[in-house]
């Protein structure tokens, strides 16, 4: 991992890209199922679709809520492991450099 230099302007945009690259897809995929899930709990009131493939909309809208929830947290996870990984070698570089 390459650490930026935060005291220029390039280097500190690159640190942000950096950290928003950081699970991307699951962030994205969890927002998609939170929009999904949404726009199904919302099909039987305003489209008057009481099946849809068979089976309830509320019920495929909550379990989309609750799969995107899940990915979102997930991808929490996963950019506080990097963070911490990344304190990590800085503080690592630090010691070695004395």
């Amino acid at each position: 991992m390459k650490h930026h230099d935060l005291s220029t302007k390039e280097g500190r945009k690159a640190h942000r890209h950096e950290l928003r690259m950081i699970a991307v897809r699951p962030r994205r995929w969890g927002l998609w199922l939170l929009t999904a899930g949404f726009l199904l709990l919302l099909t039987p009131s305003a489209l008057d679709v009481h099946s849809l493939f068979g089976l309830w909309p509320p019920m495929l809208g909550a379990l989309c809520i609750i799969l995107g929830v899940a990915l979102l947290g997930a991808s929490v996870v996963l950019k506080r492991r990097y963070m911490r990984q990344r304190m990590a070698g800085q503080a690592m570089v630090g010691r070695i450099k004395g």
